[in-house]
C-alpha cells in the first residue's frame, strides 16, 4: 500500500474488524435477549392465626335459629290526612282576638279566634224583615179565615192568604239558620263579632292568621287547621328490589329515633303505585296508634318481616369480635390454627345468644371468647 497515509491505513482496518464481527456467527443468542423469569413471593395470610395451646380456648358449637327475613327502612310521622280538620269561617271580617296557637291541644267547641264582620248586619237585618213579613202574613191569614166565615172571600183567597203565611215562616227560619252558619245565633241582638270554634278534639298543627288580619270567608286559607293525633301515619320510603318484602295489611315493628328501646306497631295500609325516579323508592304508609309520644315531623325505623322461615346459625354473644366494623369470628382449622372469618351480626337472642345471618352454618365450632382470642395472638 504504497501511497497510503496512515490515517486511512487505520480506517481500512477499523472497518474490516467491525464488518468481520458483525458477519461472525449469522445468529442471535436468544436466552440473551429473553424476559428475567419472575420471582414469586408468598403473602401471609393475615386472617390465620397458630397458637401453641389450643387447649387453653374454649370452642362452642353453632346452634340453629328459625327466623323470618327483615327488611328496615326509614320514615318519618305524619297526621292522618282523614284525622285533619281545618277550621272555616263563613263570615267576612277582621279578626278582634286569638285565642289559639300553633301546637296547642283544644277541645270540641273552644272558641279559636273572633272575627268582627259586616255580613252579621246584613242576615240580621234580612232576618228582622222576614219576621215583619211574617207578622203581617199571618194578620192577613186570620182577617181572611172572618171574611170566609161570613162568605165575603172565596176559597182561593182564604187559600193564598194560607199559602203566603206559610211562605213567610219559611223566609224566617231561613234567616235565622243563616245567622246561625255565620257564627251568631244571638237572634235579639247580633254583636258583629263571630266566634270561630274548634269543630273536633286535637292539636292545632297549622296555623295562618294572625291578629288584625283579614279573614276573607270560605275563599281564603283556613285560619287553623287541627288534626287528631290519637292515630298517626308513618310515611316510609322502600326501593324497588324490596318491595317484595311488604304488603297490603302487613304488620310493621316502629322504632322511634328519641325513644329507641320502645317498639309499636302498625299496619301497612297503602303501598305507592308510583315510584320516585331519581331514588327508585315508593311510598309505603303506615296507621299507627299514637300512645302519645308519636309528634309529627319525628324519625323512625320501620322493620317488615317476611313470610317464609329461613334457618340461621346462633353463637354466643362473646364468639363474635366487631373489628374495624366489621363482625368476625374465629374458627378452627387444622394444626393448631385457627382462621378469622367474618359474619354478619344479626338480633340478640335469649340466653345472652346472638343470630348470625351469613359466615357460618350451624354446627360449625367457633372460639367461645373472640375478644380473649384476639388479645392473645397480638401478644
Amino acid at each position: 500500500m504504497k501511497g497510503k497515509s496512515p490515517t486511512v491505513l487505520a480506517f481500512l482496518s477499523m472497518t474490516l474488524s467491525l464488518s468481520g464481527g458483525g458477519c461472525s456467527g449469522g445468529k442471535s443468542d436468544p436466552q440473551a435477549e429473553a424476559p428475567p423469569p419472575l420471582r414469586l413471593e408468598r403473602v401471609q395470610d393475615r386472617n390465620l392465626f397458630q397458637v401453641d395451646h389450643p387447649e387453653r380456648f374454649q370452642l362452642v358449637q353453632a346452634v340453629e335459629h328459625v327466623a323470618t327475613p327483615r327488611l328496615n327502612v326509614t320514615g318519618t310521622v305524619n297526621p292522618d290526612i282523614l284525622r285533619a280538620v281545618p277550621v272555616i269561617s263563613i263570615a267576612t271580617g277582621r279578626v278582634v282576638e286569638i285565642d289559639a296557637r300553633l301546637g296547642d291541644t283544644v277541645k270540641k267547641g273552644q272558641v279559636l279566634l273572633k272575627v268582627q264582620s259586616a255580613d252579621i248586619s246584613g242576615a240580621f237585618s234580612d232576618y228582622r224583615k222576614a219576621v215583619a213579613d211574617e207578622q203581617l202574613a199571618h194578620t192577613q191569614l186570620d182577617r181572611a179565615k172572618l171574611l170566609y166565615d161570613k162568605g165575603a172571600i172565596s176559597l182561593n183567597d182564604l187559600q193564598v192568604a194560607q199559602d203566603t203565611e206559610d211562605k213567610a215562616k219559611v223566609d224566617v227560619e231561613t234567616a235565622a239558620e243563616h245567622l246561625r252558619v255565620l257564627g251568631d245565633p244571638n237572634l235579639d241582638r247580633p254583636t258583629g263579632v263571630v266566634e270561630i270554634r274548634a269543630p273536633i278534639s286535637g292539636y292545632i298543627t297549622d296555623q295562618q292568621v294572625t291578629n288584625a288580619a283579614g279573614v276573607a270567608g270560605l275563599g281564603s286559607p283556613n285560619p287553623f287547621t287541627i288534626s287528631d293525633l290519637s292515630y298517626v301515619w308513618v310515611l316510609c320510603d322502600v326501593y324497588e328490589n324490596d318491595l317484595v318484602n311488604v304488603r297490603l295489611g302487613q304488620q310493621a315493628e316502629i322504632r322511634l329515633n328519641a325513644y329507641p328501646d320502645r317498639v309499636l306497631s302498625g299496619t301497612i295500609s297503602n303501598i305507592g303505585p308510583i315510584l320516585d325516579p331519581n331514588i327508585r323508592t315508593a311510598k309505603v304508609r303506615i296507621e299507627v296508634r299514637n300512645p302519645g309520644v308519636m309528634r309529627v315531623g319525628m324519625f323512625v325505623t320501620a322493620t317488615f318481616h317476611g313470610r317464609q322461615k329461613q334457618k340461621r346459625a346462633a353463637v354466643p354473644a362473646t364468639a363474635i369480635l366487631h373489628l374495624h366494623d366489621r363482625d368476625w369470628v374465629y374458627v378452627p382449622v387444622k394444626d393448631n390454627q385457627f382462621r378469622r372469618t367474618e359474619i354478619v351480626g344479626g338480633d340478640m337472642l335469649p340466653n345472652k345468644m346472638q343470630e348470625v345471618i351469613s359466615g357460618i352454618v350451624p354446627g360449625q365450632q367457633v372460639v367461645a371468647n373472640a375478644l380473649e382470642f384476639q388479645n392473645t395472638v397480638e401478644q
